[in-house]
């Protein structure tokens, strides 16, 4: 019979395992591994975490040097005071050490026991304490003043013949000694110029207390018993304790997960400071990150975006930081994103942040629909390829009901449309049949990444028209489930996810539409019913409650709350994000170089652009660039107005070759007047341009701008 046998010694939970014993063999056998993933010890890095990066170190560094120059700013404002301060207290001191000099001449302790021998009435010892203190008090009295002149002559001597700097020296070593001994205990001369908050510093007795008090583990059965996998150390940003923890086997991270508010409880922290992060070898290890102070109550700061340089829509958007600090950046391909929250709570300013994102792409086209008609949205006129604010028609806009219903007609027919194109492209165009960003940005394929914004969503789908309630349900079930593949993206809001349709059929097309988006971003809700409706079924019963976020608007003086959300199932780990904050300025800001880079790169289209605007948009550089044709290499400036002329007379029917050349080359880009060779026509040899060099002044164009 096989029979399994612990061994005699106790095991560290890095080298666990069991021995088996065979019957007809006695004797100890090798040990045999059970639990693969702890068969190698935890190390000490030789490199500090904070310093194994180029990012980290300069992190540390940039730290550091901040602490640094803020406390020598500090002081240095200070620095007079603490002068004054110290030269009082230095006075001070002086006069407590000449007190004590007195005090030690009168020989305290000898004047103590002569008066109790007074008061027994010991004649005797009186007489001889008398003697001896008398005795004593003239010697100290010769010494103190020996003492005194020899001090005295110093100073005499110092003033006469020792240099000015010798003074300071002096001075400067003298004062503080005497200060020190001078000032109140307790009240320090310089104060600290940075308050550490103060913080219980956890040690692994708490950590597995607080595990074991949640319910995940037993410390008094040795397999079921918390163990660590690394020491606690404080993380590389100085802002909370982190360690790796193994759970007991059988019990998974999800529970962790679930139990994360008993854990808070615990450690006696806030449900905030406390991040579990799943380790990658196994399901029942994870690190238990423990912040100092409240993460939630430190805002992300202004966006990035405030430095308007143009953005690619193929790379991820900054949406904010973490509870840890870390930056959290979205990708926005092969998506769509819902955002729900309480209304004021910062939904339409974190969607709104995204669509800036958006705009600061000039080859992203933008639809933006606003049904509670807010002026949140309404600067997006200006770069707008469809637009609609509110529900009600006026003359600028037109019925904003009309243009999202034609948008999203068009939508689903350009979707169609691609995907036949894709399927039809070469496999050195497309390789893998999806959408490129060379074909998204290549004009003669017109498939641009389209990004349709809907904030408040759900008032289109209750507008009292059944019919056109049901048009849109199912327009809008369609572009969500099938655009994101083909770059048409969907960005939707709303403050009430759940509930809404005029019809039966609607209100199924809502939960649809709702349902089917692939990120989801969950501001402060009202119950976790209504979290789990934006994060989606089953988020509760991991440990994720929108409902659970901290309250308050900093009107009362405390924390600020507002912009704080839960990110779930996005293409990057789930966290809890402080959202980047822009105000409408700065929307506004943001929104208006969106405007010079379309018309720049001459992709200003549709309602934000207007017959007269598209006029004026249009950019010399990259008209002449599609002036080429096939595989043409070099253009006269003659041939180059002439194709213009043809193409836009409207703008170039009155250009000469001089004109378009000087109107070139007065753009300071590189653009050179050559002689060269046109195609069929080798024998002749007018000036003219490279199509290379105009492609090269592009990019530097485009270089600049997106610096």
């Amino acid at each position: 019979m096989t029979e399994l046998t612990p061994r005699d010694e106790p095991i560290p939970a890095e080298t666990s395992h069991f021995d088996i014993e065979l019957d007809e063999h006695p004797g100890t056998p090798p040990p045999v591994y059970v639990d693969t993933i702890d068969k190698q010890p935890m190390k000490l890095p030789i490199i500090p975490a904070q310093f194994q990066t180029w990012h980290g170190t300069k992190q540390w560094t940039k730290a550091v040097s901040y602490r640094t120059a803020y406390r020598t700013g500090a002081h240095a404002i200070r620095s007079p005071m603490y002068l004054v301060e110290s030269v009082w207290w230095a006075c001070w001191g002086l006069l407590l050490v000449m007190g004590r000099q007195i005090r030690w001449v009168w020989h305290p302790e000898l004047s103590t026991l002569l008066q109790e021998a007074a008061t027994k009435g010991d004649l005797k010892e009186g007489r001889g304490l008398e003697a001896q203190l008398a005795h004593r008090r003239a010697n100290r009295a010769v010494i103190l003043g020996i003492e005194l002149v020899a001090t005295l002559v110093l100073v005499g001597v110092l003033l006469v013949f020792a240099p000015r700097w010798v003074l300071f020296v002096l001075a400067a070593l003298a004062v503080p000694i005497l200060a020190r001994i001078g000032r109140p205990t307790g009240k320090p001369i310089i104060s600290a110029a940075i308050v550490v908050p103060r913080y219980r510093r956890l040690n692994p007795d708490v950590v597995a207390n607080a595990y074991y008090r949640a319910g995940l583990g037993k410390a008094d059965k040795a397999d079921e018993q918390i163990t660590f996998a690394s020491r606690m150390t404080e993380d590389n940003t100085a802002t909370g304790m982190q360690l790796l923890v193994d759970l007991p086997h059988g019990v998974t991270f999800s529970e962790v997960v679930a139990k994360r508010e008993k854990l808070a409880s615990g450690l006696d922290v806030a449900l905030s400071q406390v991040d579990i992060t799943l380790d990658k070898s196994s399901n029942r290890r994870h690190q238990l990150w423990v912040g100092y102070v409240d993460p939630l109550s430190i805002p992300a700061g202004r966006s990035p975006l405030l430095d308007c340089k143009a953005r690619d829509v193929w790379r991820a958007a900054p949406l904010g930081v973490d509870k840890r600090g870390r930056r959290v950046m979205l990708p926005l391909m092969w998506t769509s994103i819902l955002v729900g929250a309480q209304p004021r709570k910062g939904k339409t300013f974190t969607a709104r942040s995204l669509g800036l994102f958006c705009a600061l792409d000039p080859y992203v086209r933008l639809s933006v629909f606003d049904g509670k008609g807010s002026p949140d949205w309404r600067n997006f006129a200006l770069v707008a390829y469809t637009y609609g604010f509110g529900l009600l028609p006026d003359r600028v806009q037109g019925d904003p009901l009309e243009n999202l219903r034609s948008t999203l007609r068009a939508a689903k027919q350009d979707i169609l449309q691609r995907n036949a194109k894709l399927s039809e492209l070469p496999s050195n165009i497309c390789p893998e049949g999806k959408l490129t960003r060379d074909i998204a940005r290549d004009p003669r394929f017109n498939m641009p990444v389209w990004v349709i914004i809907l904030d408040e969503f759900q008032e289109y789908l209750n507008t009292g028209d059944t019919e056109f309630d049901e048009e849109i349900a199912e327009l809008l079930v369609f572009c969500v489930k099938v655009g994101p593949s083909v770059g048409v993206i969907l960005l939707s809001s709303t403050q009430k996810p759940s509930g809404l349709g005029s019809t039966g059929k609607v209100a199924k097309r809502f939960t649809d539409y709702r349902d089917n988006h692939l990120t989801r971003i969950a501001l402060k809700t009202g119950s976790w019913q209504v979290s789990d409706a934006v994060l989606g079924s089953g988020a509760y019963s991991e440990g994720f409650d929108a409902s659970a976020l901290p309250v308050g608007d900093g009107s009362d003086g405390g924390p600020d709350y507002r912009g704080i959300g839960i990110l779930y199932d996005a293409p990057v780990p789930n966290a809890t994000v402080r959202t980047y904050f822009a105000d409408g300025q700065d929307a506004e800001k943001i929104l208006h170089a969106g405007r010079r880079y379309r018309e720049r790169a001459g992709t200003l289209e549709g309602m934000a652009a207007g017959a007269e605007v598209a006029a004026q948009a249009r950019d010399p550089l990259t008209d002449a660039i599609d002036a080429y044709r096939g595989d043409e290499t070099f253009l006269s400036w003659g041939t180059l107005a002439t194709r213009l002329a043809e193409q836009q007379p409207e703008r170039y029917a009155k250009t000469s070759g001089d004109a378009l050349s000087k109107t070139l080359r007065e753009l300071k880009l590189g653009i050179e007047s050559k002689a060269g060779a046109e195609k069929g026509r080798p024998e002749e040899r007018p000036r003219g341009a490279y199509l290379a060099n105009l492609r090269r002044a592009l990019e530097t164009r485009n270089a600049k701008d997106s610096r």
